[in-house]
């Protein structure tokens, strides 16, 4: 910058040696970015020489009107040493020439900063603007909220631009990639931007501005701000019915689409997403401005909307699920994890905190979640901020399943204390291997200690053993708990044991071969009436669309075990199959005496084989022929297929392409898509070694 005062001088940021000592490097930006609590040098060249009189000032200013009272204004003066707050030290000076070092606090506010320098010089003072930064949480700094003191750790969570989001079922965890793509052009100051159309900025700016030195409170607008329930956020969720105004969720590979899509049209909502995709923009945005975040997948995720720790599911007769209530079960959910101290709870729980931006119930007034300590959630500490009551519910409320006789009865059927919560997973450091953090969560299901936090967490919602609330703790909503209060409740030890078996691993295209295999539990001769049914649902188990339905009586003799086989044809299912693939089976077992029983499948059907194969060497700058092949299984033809392919330094953006030309050196990841008219999201990715150039 060239000042044209009375004292003429320019400013070297240094950019190169701060970038790399701040490890921002990555970063595709003109700007100075810089991390907080860590020095950073300019260098001043005068036009005149420096006079031992000349006083110098410093100015540090983020926000709208700034000011000392708010911490969004800082004003120091150049000294030997380095004080408390912002400081700056001469390093070196030479006539005409002057390096000095600044230092931010490690509690410094985020965002976008300028730097004014004022010159007193006997009784005439001279101003200059020396630049403007960009200033971010420092991971690397032990005084900041987010350190983390594990290098490995830093370089996955802080700085990896790309990988792994688990999906599937328990059985069958599947891997997608994903692009986060923090580094890329535009990226950080679109996070800048989500922080700024907040409604808390809009609101009172001032004061919002004032509290972006706090993770805590960061992480809670970011998680508010990419659904687009309250505040006209990045991503609308829809898990049902038509995508055609919008993308399917299911078709986005990463994050810097969307968020460009968002802010180059003003900030609409980006039309869809599902726990996945806020997922991956959170994990995107958070890492972007310097906290260490991670995607976590939950198998078997409850959705309990009056926080009582069950979870009821209604059925018929007929298997049929029954809209009697708000709560469900999830085959996976995502969510994330940021890491940092929470000083408002104490260091015990410092560490994981997991936030969720998928829109299912409000905080305080606003559709967000978190963050919650996994340390609280572990000890059933159900009273913490924020909203620990509603992620314990997600990990360990119990599993209880009823089936509607009639109007005046309700039978209790199923009861599972063990099937919330199974194999909570997140990608591993350095690999793209999955690791296992369930244990971060709760306590061995089964174990005393499991069962003493869950009564514990019990006791401080207020709810008794049958689920009723004694007392109501910050709720979200009350719904009732059909059938409980208004129904006679049957409850019969039964007398007969089932199990549902794949006969093979089921591929879209083939028919699904499978097997009802009942045993008679007692000495007595039975008759049994199974009512068998097949639904599409989504992976929120909500069931869609009617495959096949079927009823029989099946006789048993004294402990007899007896194996029913039956298919369901691609005929049947092909045209009912939604994008998620999923089929649940359900049968229904009925006997004159004992209670009746519900033997249930989830079926995840394979995705065909995509494999991405590099023609040659990969390096910057150069092309690279890449060949995805992929064998249609099915016995007619699919048309209308599109490929594209996305990769942070590989592809500017999301394209149909032929080729590839890397534009940065190191890991790389190469994500591919196939959809067709019978085929919405057939994925496969491959990592490269991108060269330098040459």
């Amino acid at each position: 910058v060239i000042c044209s005062l009375e004292i003429s001088l320019t400013t070297s940021f240094g950019s190169r040696l701060n970038k790399a000592a701040h490890h921002t490097s990555d970063y595709n930006s003109t700007q100075m970015i810089l991390r907080r609590g860590q020095a950073f040098t300019i260098t001043l060249n005068f036009q005149r020489t420096v006079q031992p009189e000349d006083n110098f000032t410093f100015i540090a200013s983020t926000g709208p009107s700034p000011a000392e009272s708010q911490q969004t204004k800082a004003i120091f003066h150049l000294s030997d040493d380095a004080a408390e707050g912002w400081s700056a030290t001469q390093e070196h000076c030479e006539p005409g020439r002057m390096s000095l070092m600044i230092v931010s606090p490690a509690n410094a506010i985020i965002g976008r900063y300028k730097l004014k320098l004022q010159i007193a010089s006997g009784n005439k003072t001279s101003s200059a603007l020396l630049g403007q930064f960009v200033l971010l949480f420092n991971p690397w700094c032990p005084n900041d909220d987010v350190y983390m003191a594990n290098e490995e750790e830093r370089q996955e969570y802080v700085l990896n631009d790309s990988g792994i989001i688990f999906q599937g079922k328990e059985k069958y965890i599947q891997k997608e990639a994903w692009n986060y793509g923090q580094f890329e052009e535009d990226i950080l100051d679109i996070s800048l931007s989500i922080l700024d159309r907040s409604l808390n900025y809009r609101e009172d700016p001032y004061t919002d501005v004032s509290n972006r030195n706090d993770p805590i409170y960061v992480c809670r607008v970011i998680s508010a701000m990419v659904n687009s329930n309250d505040e006209k956020g990045v991503v609308e969720g829809k898990w049902s019915g038509s995508y055609r105004s919008g993308t399917n969720p299911l078709h986005w590979s990463g994050s810097v689409t969307i968020l460009r899509k968002w802010y180059r049209r003003r900030f609409k909502p980006v039309r869809y997403g599902q726990c996945w995709v806020f997922a991956g923009v959170m994990c995107t945005v958070l890492r972007s401005l310097g906290i260490p975040t991670r995607v976590i997948t939950n198998f078997n995720s409850a959705h309990d909307s009056n926080i009582n720790l069950s979870i009821d599911k209604y059925i018929d007769v007929s298997g049929e699920t029954l809209n009697l209530s708000e709560d469900s079960v999830w085959n996976f959910h995502v969510w994330n994890e940021s890491w940092f101290t929470r000083k408002d709870l104490g260091s015990f729980y410092d560490g994981w905190q997991v936030l969720d931006a998928t829109p299912q119930e409000k905080s305080k007034g606003i559709y967000r979640c978190g963050p919650a300590s996994t340390r609280a959630i572990k000890e059933g500490d159900v009273n913490l901020d924020y909203d620990s009551s509603f992620v314990f519910a997600a990990v360990n409320a119990d599993c209880v399943t009823w089936i509607q006789h009639s109007k005046k009865r309700t039978e209790r059927i199923y009861s599972n204390t063990r099937k919330i919560g199974k194999f909570i997973s997140t990608k591993a450091v350095g690999t793209n291997t999955r690791v296992d953090v369930t244990n971060n969560y709760k306590y061995p299901e089964g174990s005393s200690k499991e069962r003493q936090v869950y009564k514990k967490a019990l006791k401080l919602l207020g709810v008794s053993s049958t689920g009723r609330r004694k007392k109501v703790t910050k709720p979200r909503r009350r719904f009732p708990v059909a059938g409980r209060q208004n129904m006679p409740v049957t409850r019969q030890k039964p007398t007969v044991s089932g199990k549902l078996k794949l006969d093979a691993s089921p591929v879209i295209g083939q028919d699904i071969l499978l097997t009802l295999a009942l045993q008679n539990l007692t000495a007595d001769f039975k008759t049994i009436k199974v009512k068998l049914r097949a639904s599409a649902v989504l992976y929120t188990r909500r069931p869609k669309a009617e495959i096949l339905q079927w009823s029989r009586s099946i006789q048993l003799g004294s402990e007899e075990v007896k194996e029913i086989s039956f298919k369901i044809s691609y005929s049947q299912y092909k045209n009912a199959l939604l994008d998620d693939r999923k089929i649940l089976v359900t049968a229904v077992c009925e006997a004159r005496q004992g209670a009746s029983l519900l033997v249930e499948k989830d079926i995840v059907l394979q995705d065909p084989l995509l494999t991405i194969e590099v023609l040659g060497p990969t390096v910057v700058h150069k092309a690279t022929n890449v060949l995805v092949t992929f064998t249609n299984p099915l016995s007619e033809v699919v048309t209308d297929c599109v490929l594209k392919a996305e990769g942070s330094g590989l592809l500017k953006e999301q394209l149909n392409i032929k080729y590839i030309i890397p534009y940065k050196s190191g890991i790389r990841q190469l994500q591919v898509d196939l959809a067709c008219i019978r085929f919405s999201n057939i994925k496969g990715f491959v990592m490269l070694d991108v060269a330098p150039a040459q």
